[in-house]
């Protein structure tokens, strides 16, 4: 009866981490570029009572065990890298990667981090940042007599000096592709990290070798889908009112036991 309660009580842990991981997709659902998690669990080791195949006689031998599980655990949780709604901005300095790929852009400790949020901005240098001011990579420079700025699907970028009527050639964007985008580590401010899962960053140019397209004037939504995380937090909550339940009912038969044995 022990027993019981204590794998009613791992069934209770891993739906209380399932509902943070759904409320956290749920709060970024407005997040630009953010990519949903998903909860993976795995059932616990077994208390292998009688094993199956063992001899019950001379020339018998058992069909089935007897095994005993022990619960559950959440064993990871998985980034859903699918791609997320398109949405017109009209803003030059704003642009989506429409496939596969992420931009690089050089964090305060002089690693690479990797985002899908294309709302860039300039900095008082002229340089392609993000909202936080961190730098994109390889670095883009507006020139200030800039007129119009250009980017192409390629990642050609080009601006129409004031006083010319023919467009220059100021930089090349890239992008960095992984073979296992799922193993990126989630870093906060809409940015991953490269680590052994992910394996390391292929940097293409956008449309070839299998890399996204880049849309200027564009931003990637959230890929959340908000009637599904509502329908996963009510299976969640079922889930852990009968794990509670099971609580319940063991500890009414302790007390059961207690008092008429």
């Amino acid at each position: 009866m022990d027993a019981t309660l204590w794998i009613a009580k791992t069934g209770l842990d891993a739906q209380q981490t399932r509902m943070s991981v759904i409320s956290n997709n749920l709060a970024n659902v407005n997040t630009m570029g953010f990519k949903r998690d998903r909860a993976v669990f795995e059932d616990l080791l077994y208390q292998n009572v009688r094993q199956a195949g063992a001899e019950t006689a001379a020339n018998a031998e058992a069909p089935t065990g007897l095994m005993l599980g022990t619960g559950t655990r959440i064993v990871s949780t998985e980034k859903l890298h699918t791609q997320g709604n398109m949405v017109s901005t009209e803003n030059a300095l704003d642009i989506a990667i429409d496939g596969t790929g992420y931009f690089q852009v050089l964090r305060p400790d002089n690693t690479i981090g990797y985002s899908r949020d294309g709302s860039f901005k300039l900095s008082n240098e002229g340089l392609l940042v993000t909202a936080n001011g961190y730098r994109l990579q390889p670095e883009i420079t507006i020139p200030s007599d800039a007129q119009t700025i250009t980017i192409g699907a390629d990642g050609t970028v080009s601006v129409q000096r004031f006083g010319t009527s023919v467009p220059s050639t100021i930089g090349n964007i890239q992008i960095a592709t992984f073979v296992n985008p799922a193993g990126l580590q989630a870093a906060g401010e809409n940015m991953y990290l490269e680590n052994g899962a992910s394996g390391a960053p292929q940097l293409l140019t956008p449309t070839q070798s299998g890399a996204g397209k880049l849309v200027q004037g564009t931003l990637e939504a959230s890929n959340v889908n908000v009637v599904e995380e509502m329908v996963n937090m009510i299976e969640t909550q079922r889930a852990y009112e009968v794990n509670s339940k099971a609580i319940s009912a063991a500890d009414q038969m302790l007390k059961f036991v207690n008092q008429n044995l």
